[in-house]
């Protein structure tokens, strides 16, 4: 069995600007995982193209996703953070990808058939193969771990059968089947107006989520503003389950604080949500307001921020390039 180099793989969609779920259940585990893995972070901007996008905001929320990353923490001279349409070999594996996937693996798919609903017809080829090309994103750089929400692990078994297919089909020991990493208490932030449904940048409220760029103020009033009920708070966490809304602030809490929702319970219980709110709003304004200020200072040069995702697409390519070589020699087609 091939033994492989630890390498973490992982990207964020270009579709607005990112938000307190982004932040909380994936760039702060990157920065985490850079000090133990070697770390390929990219911004995916051709999976979000599986849905309309404007061109002109496409390519400037790629640049506020660069931002965003290197405010929160992640080295870009050590690790590598790219553009994914820059770098050819996604393209390239992804349709090998396309052969050797099923399309019953692909109708499966959980997040396909929610985001396609009863218009599934006519939605764009590209929404339903999106998983193989995920794929590919993760094995161009035969990465062996990937950072997933609860709502990708799905996308990342496909990725594991797609290698072991892969392997099997040309009898090679090429591919790892990488492994997930699921980290922290808010891995799944919810919206702050329906605590039932993932912190979204598509939901028609502003008030549903905090954006990385929101102001103090609105980040106050929208903590004030968030669903609650007229019940105490719960003292048990069994309870919570019942309370969807109430489980979001005290675990959006925890997160920021990194310490357990117990923990963090325990402090509120029997009170009135006003406490919790006004705390969690003045531990929001701390955690986001030295990002968002990071991220404006390096959206005023947006020349350099090209520059860095030039040079991390062209360390991206040295690296995936040999091995999209390997595949095509391995397929057949050199």
């Amino acid at each position: 069995m091939t033994s492989f180099q630890k390498r973490v793989f992982s990207g964020v969609q270009p579709t607005g600007t990112l938000h307190l779920g982004n932040y909380l259940g994936a760039i702060k585990n990157f920065v985490e995982l850079q000090k133990e893995y070697e770390c390929i972070y990219c911004v995916v901007d051709q999976h979000a193209i599986t849905v309309e996008q404007n061109p002109n905001e496409l390519r400037s929320n790629t640049l506020e996703v660069l931002a965003s990353f290197i405010a929160a923490g992640v080295d870009y001279k050590e690790q590598i953070i790219f553009q994914q349409s820059s770098v050819a070999e996604h393209s390239q594996l992804a349709w090998v990808f396309n052969c050797v996937s099923r399309i019953g693996w692909l109708n499966r798919m959980t997040q396909f058939k929610d985001k396609a609903g009863k218009n599934r017809e006519n939605v764009s080829v590209g929404l339903m193969v999106y998983p193989n090309l995920m794929a590919a994103d993760i094995l161009a750089y035969l990465a062996t771990h990937v950072p997933v929400g609860d709502d990708q692990k799905q996308h990342l078994e496909l990725s594991r059968d797609i290698a072991q297919k892969f392997n099997n089909d040309f009898k090679v020991d090429f591919f790892p089947l990488p492994e997930p990493l699921i980290y922290g208490n808010a891995t799944r932030v919810m919206s702050l107006r329906d605590g039932t449904k993932k912190m979204s940048k598509s939901d028609a409220s502003e008030l549903s989520r905090i954006l990385l760029t929101d102001s103090d103020d609105d980040i106050s009033s929208k903590i004030r503003k968030a669903k609650s009920d007229s019940d105490l708070i719960p003292e048990d966490k069994d309870q919570l389950q019942n309370k969807p809304e109430c489980l979001n602030l005290i675990n959006i809490l925890s997160a920021c604080l990194d310490q357990s929702i117990e923990k963090t319970l325990a402090g509120y219980a029997g009170k009135e949500y006003s406490k919790l709110k006004n705390d969690l709003a003045d531990t929001l304004i701390q955690v986001v307001g030295p990002v968002r200020k990071k991220i404006l200072n390096l959206l005023d040069n947006k020349d350099e921020l090209n520059k860095i995702l030039q040079v991390g697409s062209e360390k991206a390519s040295t690296i995936a390039g040999p091995i999209i070589k390997e595949v095509y020699k391995i397929v057949g087609f050199k």
